[in-house]
């Protein structure tokens, strides 16, 4: 009987998300949490990270609905400008400019 053995690679160092120190606080009740739930503090933080960003996603998707409506494109366009670092914040005046396209245009 041969069993396949799953090899789970180590993400890059480039893949790797790296934070700020989080405080001594924070750090012994991540310390505390991950210890009671037989985790590492590394694998605890990412899952406390994941299941906030869940919990946030209703109001992030609002927030890339807002910056796309207000640019006159697609959601799906700004969702993807944003993840291939094409976002750039819109000046005042780029956004006057906008405005007086959308009345020209009705």
């Amino acid at each position: 009987m041969s069993q396949t053995l799953i090899r789970q690679e180590m993400p890059k160092k480039t893949d790797r998300l790296q934070i700020p120190g989080i405080g001594e606080w924070y750090a012994d009740l991540l310390r505390i949490d991950a210890t009671i739930n037989e985790r590492s503090e590394p694998q605890q933080a990412s899952s406390l990270l994941c299941s906030k960003l869940q919990e946030r996603e209703p109001r992030i998707r609002e927030r890339v609905k807002y910056l796309a409506d207000k640019r006159g494109i697609t959601f799906e366009e700004m969702w993807n400008d944003i993840l291939t670092g094409k976002f750039e914040k819109l000046t005042p005046e780029e956004f006057a400019e906008l405005k007086q396209l959308e009345q020209a245009d009705s």
